[in-house]
């Protein structure tokens, strides 16, 4: 990508987000606080449309590589997005997730692998989609957190091995600047809603898949790492209290750190965005990580994850109803 069309696409996606605000606040597409949220202004919902815009965008100017990865990413979109506007019921939603990774297989040639290993995919595909999605929580994290992961595989895909369409990271990367110019901020301007969240997990899931397919290297999903363990954290102690763990809550580290500890949005923000970023240059610079030695790095994170909660949140606020 030229720099001139760079920064005509970067002012491309800037108006599309800015005729979205508009849209939004005349059809009240809007998020009001509650007893969960760790915001207290009403804000602009689903500005993270423009991470599928983005993609869409990308594949008009360069072309439909990626049919059916598109299909996919325009129905699991969809559904959330509609889901921001009005709740619809989980079998619907977990329906137009299950078409979406199919479609997302078939473009990749999962089905081609043994029949467990397509079960393993979906597992990771909708845990990331989850993981992401319940992690939105702060201004910035998503946005944040995200553009730490697509800039390591654009890195990977420029400097160490051609795994995809560098025009399609690009892409994705502008469109992440441009929401994050509006909600990496103390007062975010939006908030992701689930199409965001959702759009952005599906779209790192592809990019991650594509690249463990090409070099055979399962470490790349250290890649999550982070979010990772504060989800399987958050389940492990949310089990424990017997709490009904698909209801929502504000259980995660993040928010014990945002909420109880006070800590700025942002200062939470960039603690995990440098966490990750330092992982990740990690698994950059190592030779590839077997799956037991993904495994064992998994069991290791997890034991030390829950540790550092101990200490710092006390067996009390992780163990007691």
């Amino acid at each position: 990508m030229s720099l001139p069309f760079l920064f005509i696409f970067l002012f491309v996606l800037f108006a599309i987000e800015l005729i979205y605000f508009k849209i939004a606040d005349k059809y009240n597409i809007i998020d009001h606080p509650n007893h969960r949220s760790s915001h207290t202004k009403v804000t602009i919902r689903g500005g993270g449309i423009i991470f599928t815009i983005g993609f869409l965008l990308g594949a008009f100017c360069w072309g439909w590589e990626y049919t059916y990865f598109i299909t996919g990413l325009l129905l699991i979109s969809f559904i959330s997005f509609i889901d921001d506007i009005k709740p619809t019921g989980k079998k619907i939603r977990l329906l137009f997730h299950l078409i979406s990774v199919a479609l997302l297989f078939y473009q990749l040639g999962i089905y081609n692998f043994p029949f467990y290993w397509a079960m393993l995919g979906f597992v990771f595909v909708i845990g990331t989609i989850n993981a992401i999605n319940f992690m939105d929580g702060i201004n910035g994290i998503t946005g944040g957190y995200a553009l730490i992961t697509m800039l390591t595989l654009c890195y990977i895909n420029k400097y160490i091995i051609l795994f995809t369409n560098e025009n399609y990271l690009i892409g994705v990367i502008l469109a992440l600047l441009v929401f994050n110019f509006f909600n990496f901020r103390t007062k975010a301007k939006c908030f992701a809603g689930d199409v965001g969240s959702v759009s952005v997990a599906f779209i790192i899931a592809f990019f991650l898949l594509q690249l463990i397919v090409k070099t055979n290297n399962p470490g790349y999903l250290l890649f999550l790492l982070v979010y990772d363990l504060d989800t399987m954290t958050t389940i492990f102690f949310r089990l424990l209290r017997k709490e009904n763990i698909f209801e929502a809550h504000r259980s995660h580290f993040y928010q014990f750190l945002a909420n109880e500890k006070k800590m700025p949005h942002l200062a939470v923000t960039l603690l995990y965005m440098a966490i990750q970023a330092l992982i990740n240059i990690t698994i950059v610079n190592i030779f590839p990580l077997s799956l037991v030695t993904l495994i064992l790095t998994m069991i290791f994170s997890i034991f030390a994850f829950i540790l550092v909660r101990l200490i710092i949140q006390g067996p009390g606020s992780l163990l007691n109803a």
